[in-house]
């Protein structure tokens, strides 16, 4: 397709991506002209890929997912500083003069679902370490929450982040019991297809408690299961999949997705 806009999403691997399918279906509904397309990247070929599209005038940018959310930004260009707060990029957009411009709408994508909530001074448990995390720590410390304890495979690696975002709190290891939180996020690709489960006693949780699962493939996660056994709130991986890329779409094609088609945007995901 030529002298059509499009976007990206890379990552390794990247067959489990949903956001051509939903940004597809936003450019249909309304009537632009555009494409998004899956790319396959690896590490080693990431550099050699952001330097073919800045030449590419109908490149418009690309969605980050893993593993590449840190390393992408030595390559692009960070007016917002996203390196020094987040510390992970999730979006890249194309200038009209070449220039690649690297933004994080995982943070807000990541909130929306719990923006109505009153977690000031809530305590939450955080499983992961990686970039993901990184936008779900930097919104939780915007929404004032209490203690957060990291779950992470090497505590080594999460001891940082709690500094970073000026949290309270504390790592532990992947097994360690959960503390009786008020929100339980995995951030981590745990669960997630091809990777292994996440194994994690929901017991100590309150009955109030909300589980939150980033991973969408599968929607129905081993982790959500438990949650809903239990009788406890969930929010799945498409709520903040679809926030976030709602921000990417306007950024991409220059209009807001259509507004009352969630619903059908989110059987189209599950069918």
């Amino acid at each position: 397709m030529t002298n059509v806009p499009y976007a990206d999403v890379i990552g390794d691997p990247i067959a489990q991506s949903k956001s051509p399918l939903i940004h597809g279906f936003w450019l249909r509904s309304l009537g632009l002209a555009g494409d998004y397309r899956r790319a396959h990247v690896t590490p080693e070929e990431l550099a050699a890929y952001i330097a073919r599209r800045r030449s590419d005038p109908d490149w418009r940018g690309c969605n980050v997912t893993m593993p590449h959310k840190g390393a992408v930004m030595e390559l692009v260009d960070d007016p917002g500083n996203i390196r020094g707060t987040i510390g992970a990029m999730n979006t890249i957009v194309r200038q009209k003069d070449g220039s690649l411009i690297g933004t994080n709408t995982d943070a807000a994508g990541f909130y929306s679902p719990l923006a109505e909530l009153d977690l000031d001074g809530a305590p939450v448990a955080v499983v992961g370490a990686g970039g993901a995390a990184r936008a779900v720590l930097f919104a939780l410390a915007r929404a004032n929450v209490g203690s957060v304890t990291i779950l992470n495979r090497s505590p080594l690696k999460a001891m940082g982040l709690l500094a970073t975002f000026g949290l309270k709190g504390e790592v532990v290891a992947l097994d360690a019991q959960l503390p009786p939180v008020a929100l339980l996020v995995n951030s981590s690709s745990l669960g997630m297809k091809g990777q292994p489960p996440l194994d994690i006693d929901l017991a100590p949780l309150p009955d109030g408690a909300i589980v939150y699962d980033l991973v969408y493939s599968p929607l129905q996660t081993g982790l959500l299961k438990a949650a809903e056994a239990r009788g406890l709130d969930t929010v799945d991986g498409l709520d903040m999949l679809i926030g976030q890329a709602a921000l990417a779409f306007e950024l991409f094609f220059g209009a807001s997705p259509p507004e009352g088609r969630d619903e059908e945007l989110r059987a189209l995901l599950t069918a």
